[in-house]
């Protein structure tokens, strides 16, 4: 039976899970100013459109000041998007801290989807500019996605590095199906918007069970009948 850690234990190994999958942290960008990003952040999370001329005249500077200071619209929403996933990659990382293996990838996972599916302000986002939502969220090239991707894999690896997790894939390939699959049922009203022929409406009660399952399935510390002919090497490196 697995023992419960005491309260400052528990809290010492949750910091520590927590800079294994997240090296950056949560805290803010720092190539963006502090005040403009926390502009911008007010203005997202008000539910309204982060536009760049009103930005720069609520802080008082030229447009072309805020550009050079901040990058682009995208860029900056790409830093806030990943910022705001990072919070909540480390609180499920830090809530799941007495489970292990495929429970506790599965607990993190339902709970960053659950936490997306109920963002208010990141819905009014994708509702008011899905193009720009949709290639900033699961774009190959955007901050969350591959984030997201390289989150995932760093938890895989302290999983398997502690022995209660064997999957019979590779870590890089497992992420990132795990990662396309959410992404293909959190956004999948917007993606159907975009398509007149598919009517699909966002079920993470779905998608949970779907990963629960590939988990599960590919855990070969559940089956140690298993041969060698299932394992794959943990990682792949260029």
């Amino acid at each position: 039976m697995r023992s419960v850690p005491a309260p400052r234990e528990a809290s010492a190994n949750s910091d520590k899970d927590a800079r294994a999958v997240l090296p950056e942290g949560t805290a803010v960008p720092g190539q963006v100013p502090a005040e403009i990003f926390a502009a911008a952040v007010d203005t997202f999370v008000s539910g309204q459109r982060l536009d760049m001329r009103s930005l720069a005249r609520r802080l008082g500077v030229a447009r072309a000041t805020l550009y050079r200071r901040a990058g682009n619209r995208e860029r900056l929403l790409d830093e806030m998007l990943w910022w705001r996933a990072r919070r909540l990659l480390d609180d499920q990382v830090r809530a799941s801290i007495e489970l292990a293996g495929a429970a506790r990838l599965i607990a993190v996972i339902g709970g960053v989807l659950y936490g997306i599916s109920t963002d208010r302000p990141l819905r009014a986002f994708l509702e008011s500019d899905p193009e720009t939502a949709l290639r900033l969220l699961t774009g190959t090239g955007s901050a969350v996605h591959a984030g997201t991707v390289g989150a995932l894999e760093n938890l895989i690896d302290l999983e398997r590095h502690r022995g209660s997790f064997d999957a019979s894939l590779d870590t890089p390939a497992l992420a990132y199906a795990i990662v396309r699959l959410s992404e293909g049922f959190l956004y999948a009203d917007v993606i159907a918007a975009r398509a007149p022929d598919i009517d699909r409406a966002p079920d993470i009660d779905r998608a949970i069970t779907l990963i629960q399952a590939l988990l599960l399935g590919l855990d070969l510390s559940s089956f140690p009948e298993r041969g060698p002919a299932f394992r794959c090497s943990p990682r792949r490196r260029a």
